[in-house]
């Protein structure tokens, strides 16, 4: 149901583009606007952009046509060189409205993007207090909780009654980022308690806040690392975080939806790295707008390590070069021992970073992960072993030398990539290095090397050549 769902949604969004496009080509603007408004702000952003692709200067003028209070959303949703190219365009009224009305994590967001002529115009007419608060979370490293985090959070005073505390959350909520936890602090700005919307709800109104909030709760510091603070949501299923300085001051709250961006930004970060691709450009992130050029910068380091190693593994196969001469045969399994060492290594390395990444497994944790590769190891490596005994031998008419000789090649191969692939995410770890950024290019270097190292050595023994 939620498939057919998703899928009648898409085409209703399809037919809406067609509309709109049509509408524009004919210079119908206000019947455009009007069609576009039927949609939610992410997707009028995703159609904006559509438009822009193939209409150009259309799109800013669609965008200018929507009213006040639903541009500024769709603004925050527009990627950061479609939001460069409006400001450009639109007046400085248009954008100072813009900017007032936004989310304070959004402004932030989007002044980090903007040029810097362009921050400095709009810093000139935001209000002292204000521009000096955004200086503050401008200054906080990229990676950091504090490039997070929002100051738009409900703070309460531990002597307030449940009564006066409801009060206030009703007359300062819609600005909030989230009502469901507020913050109480000290006469210092110090953090000394929460308080959940469901506790004050149910609690007696002349109760006191400092009778029933928790003292004991999850924080962050303002320079922790931005996948810290995605783990501990993960782990205790938070809406939102406190994040505090180093004296415990409360300085602002991470909410659910940007620890959202973090986790598809460090997936999809991951995901590059352990595949040989090396991101030099952190603000250019989609596909279609990075150039070309930018593309083999990304890609040729690990390819180029990578085919030098390989050099390796050619002059190991060299020095057998007689006894390929003698058993041509053996060929032709290469290519099956090679990929199978490189495919049961990256199962193993990408367990292990998956659990290093969610916080299960730990550098204390090698011993346990070795004995458990091993094991895994020697079981696939058993079975594989007897399935291509019987293939080569029965099917392909090998003698039975040859099959013994690939199948016990298997078995050590199987344990070693398994064990490799397990270690290297570890060891990497321990040295401070990214494990996602090296396991698979090292993986598939070292393993050739040593598969090809094995299955000759085991030819040497069993063939006598």
């Amino acid at each position: 149901m939620n498939h057919n769902n998703s899928y009648d949604f898409e085409t209703i969004r399809e037919e809406a583009l067609q509309n709109i496009l049509e509408l524009l080509d004919d210079k119908k603007y206000f019947k455009a606007r009007d069609e576009i408004l039927k949609l939610n702000a992410p997707d009028i952003a995703d159609i904006l952009d559509e438009i822009e692709q193939e209409e150009g200067e259309q799109a800013v003028i669609l965008f200018r046509l929507l009213p006040k209070d639903i541009s500024v959303d769709v603004f925050a949703e527009l990627s950061s060189d479609d939001q460069i190219k409006i400001v450009n365009i639109i007046t400085d009224k248009e954008l100072d409205y813009i900017i007032k009305e936004l989310d304070f994590d959004d402004k932030i967001d989007i002044l980090e993007e903007l040029p810097a002529n362009v921050v400095d115009k709009i810093l000139e007419k935001t209000p002292k207090n204000e521009r000096k608060m955004i200086n503050t979370f401008l200054n906080y490293p990229d990676t950091s909780a504090g490039s997070l985090m929002t100051p738009d959070y409900i703070s309460l005073q531990k002597d307030w009654t449940v009564e006066r505390a409801m009060r206030h959350i009703k007359e300062v909520g819609m600005d909030a980022e989230t009502i469901y936890t507020c913050y109480v602090k000290d006469a210092g700005r110090k953090l000394i308690g929460i308080v959940s919307l469901s506790t004050l709800v149910v609690s007696d109104d002349n109760t006191k806040i400092k009778d029933i909030m928790r003292t004991e709760y999850v924080y962050e510091s303002v320079y922790n690392d931005q996948e810290v603070v995605a783990s501990d949501f993960v782990k205790y299923g938070f809406l939102a975080l406190p994040i505090v300085d180093n004296e415990h001051r409360l300085v602002g709250i991470v909410t659910v939806d940007d620890i959202l961006d973090v986790i598809e930004e460090e997936t999809t970060e991951d995901f590059e790295r352990m595949n040989g691709v090396l991101d030099f450009d952190t603000v250019e992130r989609d596909y279609l707008d990075i150039s070309v050029l930018r593309h083999v910068m990304n890609r040729l380091p690990w390819l180029v390590i990578l085919m030098v190693s390989y050099v390796v593994t050619g002059s190991v196969i060299s020095k057998y070069e007689i006894l390929i001469s003698d058993q041509s045969s053996l060929v032709v399994y290469m290519p099956m021992l090679m990929g199978t060492a490189g495919n049961t290594g990256s199962q193993a390395a990408t367990l292990v970073i998956r659990g290093i990444a969610t916080g299960e497994i730990l550098t204390k944790d090698v011993f346990r992960v070795l004995s458990k590769e091993f094991r895994v190891g020697a079981v696939i490596g058993i079975v594989l072993s007897v399935l291509n005994f019987f293939r080569i031998w029965l099917l392909e008419g090998q003698p039975s030398s040859i099959a013994f000789t690939v199948c016990v090649s298997m078995l050590a191969i199987v344990i070693f990539a398994k064990v490799l692939g397990s270690m290297i995410p570890l060891i990497a770890k321990t040295c401070k290095i990214d494990p996602a950024l090296i396991a698979n290019p090292a993986i598939s270097s070292i393993s050739d090397t040593v598969t090809c190292m094995t299955y000759f050595t085991m030819a040497a023994i069993f063939l006598g050549v």
